[in-house]
């Protein structure tokens, strides 16, 4: 059946939607216990990833390589979403918990689809502006009788699981500075984990612990050192300084923001985080004359009760690319030269799959797990990457891969313990990067020092991707799956030797998690990008899906995403044996009506729109001008829209609807610049497809 969410989510606060939630809300507790049970039970899905290891594992294997061409859809939910859904659901007695865009929640029976209540922050869509990637949630937290949630504007929320009505609220960024918060917290100790994003706009990253009852803060780590003209705000500060200029501009932030991934080792209490990306990108404009800039784009390991530093590991030293190493950690125990290890795994942007001692730190093994050209390999020996001729792109503009968006990026792995295999959403795509170390301009946009942010297409023929399983002893593919394009979606493996994953082209599907082999596809009518995940209901498991295109992926546009054909239509899709409900057709969208007239503007106007476009307006609608599916593409917008340029570009008329105002860094001179180029960018369309 597929049910409408309509007005639900669009009201304001929290709504009950049913009084049957009693019978289905007698929760056991969510703690250490309930975490710990995950290792051999898969009936729940309490975290994130399912577990603190992040394996994305499920013992369940009622749906399996035999059964599974009998799945079907049993239930979907219609969203009153416009923007990507990243999150993953959790499970827990009979309900799943998931977030939307713009950080709203909502609680649903897992067995009907029924919804029994919904939150909406009410974040100021204007934050839209500071988001780098989207305004994206990657889902919520469960634990003794809470959900948590970060929202886009920088609070952590503590909602009742059984009514959604909030308990504790705490603001955990400036909002004077553009602070972002798009990652699902982590619980444990009875403490909340969360970090933010930002860096792309000039922040100082750091992430924090709170009191899981009281919201109390209880430690915070800064990754980056502050100005040293003032006293670093912890010891590890002191050593990083060190790593960074003596000229660095300090106002720039410097980056390193946590913004994903977190996974925990009970028995060696032992926190996992990934770092991010500087800030700016280009390390000659934000650490003049070098320097390794810790904790930049590293794996740090902490102590969870004093939030101190055991060891840490830098994946990318001095990053001058986006590469950063908030991809997804993943704990498991692996046979190394005959001994069992107790190891840590990312496959972060850089394209080299590490294997990592997780007591100790220690570098075990790391190689190429895609088309790499700004480094040749990593050096066992130092653990330092052995870094191609020109690759901080000094001297001249460089086409290099991986590119900012990465060779792996959030998108979900998943680590099955019986194959040994990691199921990575690879995508092989360029980047070009530029120095700007003597032109650079701080702006509220993107501040990347590298030229990235003035990207002005994305062709399709340089864009791939893969479903990757790759084995990390022998660091090798042991099979693979080629996509089309980039921007799939994270995956999910189950002991029913099975292996899922949504495509950017709008399907679900099942493969053999040994072999590689399709077994099964679900028509999700929009590009997928988040991960599936599975529980076990009243004696039958379910596979469960947030389906909705968006993410940066899918916003930055170009005829790559076109390709796709996807646009966004967000649903919450779940699946079980034996089911067979169809989802609706979708209607055509239409286009403007208009046939364009040739734009009569000068060619340095439409230069200039095409730089200012670039900066300001291609992280949403696309480079190029060509929309990739989620927010509009402007080559089709209305004469009304046109009409009233101004009022929507520098006075934020459609602020409410996530369209920020940005008159406070373009003249109308400089606005009617960007709507020049616009309109002949329509126009070179129109002709192109006629000649086609």
């Amino acid at each position: 059946m597929t049910k409408g969410l309509g007005p639900l989510l669009r009201l304001a606060g929290f709504g009950l939607a049913s009084l049957g939630w009693a019978a289905a809300a007698q929760a056991a507790e969510v703690n250490e216990a309930a975490m710990r049970a995950l290792e051999s039970d898969g009936t729940e899905w309490l975290s994130y990833d399912r577990t603190w290891a992040q394996q994305r594992f499920s013992p369940l294997q009622q749906i399996d390589t035999e059964s599974v061409d009998k799945l079907g859809l049993t239930w979907s939910i219609d969203l009153d979403n416009n923007r990507g859904l990243e999150a993953t659901p959790l499970y827990h007695e009979g309900v799943l918990y998931t977030s939307l865009s713009w950080s709203r929640v909502m609680a649903v029976d897992a067995g009907t689809g029924q919804i029994l209540w919904s939150y909406d922050p009410q974040v100021d869509k204007a934050k839209g502006r500071d988001a780098c990637c989207d305004a994206v949630n990657r889902g919520v937290a469960l634990w003794q009788g809470k959900v948590y949630v970060g929202t886009l504007d920088g609070r952590l929320i503590a909602l009742d699981a059984k009514t959604g009505q909030p308990v504790w609220t705490q603001q955990t960024t400036d909002n004077s500075q553009p602070y972002t918060i798009t990652g699902a917290p982590r619980v444990l100790k009875d403490m909340v984990m969360i970090g933010n994003g930002g860096a792309e706009f000039g922040v100082r990253g750091y992430f924090s612990a709170y009191d899981a009852a009281t919201g109390e803060l209880r430690w915070r780590f800064y990754t980056v050192p502050r100005d040293p003209a003032q006293p670093q705000e912890h010891p590890e500060l002191n050593a990083a300084l060190e790593t960074w200029s003596k000229d660095t501009d300090w106002s720039m932030g410097g980056g390193g923001t946590a913004w994903d991934s977190m996974a925990y080792d009970p028995d060696l209490d032992l926190l996992y985080v990934g770092t991010g990306n500087g800030s700016p990108w280009n390390r000659e404009v934000r650490s003049p004359g070098g320097g390794d800039n810790l904790y930049l784009s590293s794996i740090l390991a902490l102590k969870p009760e004093t939030g101190r530093l055991v060891w840490h590991y830098q994946v990318t030293p001095g990053d001058s690319w986006d590469f950063t190493a908030t991809q997804q950690l993943t704990l498991a125990e692996l046979e190394i030269d005959g001994e069992a290890r107790q190891v840590i795994m990312q496959a972060p942007k850089n394209g080299f799959f590490y294997v990592l001692d997780r007591a100790t730190g220690e570098l075990l093994s790391a190689e190429k797990f895609g088309k790499v050209t700004w480094a040749e390999r990593i050096d066992m020996a130092t653990g330092r990457p052995v870094e191609a001729a020109d690759a901080r792109y000094q001297k001249e503009t460089l086409v290099m891969w991986p590119s900012p968006l990465g060779a792996h990026n959030w998108h979900s792995m998943s680590f099955s313990p019986l194959t040994k295999l990691v199921y990575i959403p690879y995508q092989e795509i360029p980047g070009t990067y530029t120095n700007e170390a003597g032109s650079f301009v701080r702006k509220r946009a993107f501040n990347t020092a590298a030229g990235s942010s003035e990207i002005k297409e994305l062709p399709r023929e340089y864009t791939a991707g893969a479903l990757l399983a790759w084995d990390p002893v022998k660091q090798q593919a042991a099979w693979r799956v080629e996509r089309p394009n980039h921007w799939n979606g994270g995956t999910l493996v189950t002991a029913g030797n099975l292996v899922f994953q949504g495509t950017s082209a709008g399907q679900l599907e099942a493969y053999s998690a040994d072999k590689g082999q399709l077994l099964w596809q679900f028509d999700a009518q929009t590009g997928v990008i988040a991960a599936p995940m599975t529980y076990l209901h009243n004696g039958e498991q379910y596979v469960a899906l947030m389906a909705g295109w968006g993410g940066s992926g899918a916003l930055i546009g170009g005829d790559a995403a076109v390709a796709t054909g996807v646009r966004n239509v967000s649903r919450m899709l779940v699946f079980k044996l034996g089911a067979n409900q169809q989802l609706p057709t979708l209607a055509a969208v239409p286009g403007s009506g208009r046939t364009p007239e040739p734009v009569v503007a000068a060619a340095t106007d439409l230069t200039a729109g095409e730089t200012l476009y670039s900066q300001y307006c291609a992280v949403c609608h696309g480079v190029g001008v060509v929309g990739g599916g989620v927010l509009p593409d402007l080559r089709h917008s209305s004469d009304a829209v046109r009409e009233a340029w101004d009022a929507i570009v520098l006075h934020g008329a459609y602020q409410a609807n996530g369209m920020a105002s940005f008159g406070d860094s373009l003249s109308s001179e400089e606005a009617k610049q960007i709507r020049l180029y616009i309109m002949q960018r329509e126009y070179d369309s129109w002709i192109n497809s006629a000649k086609q």
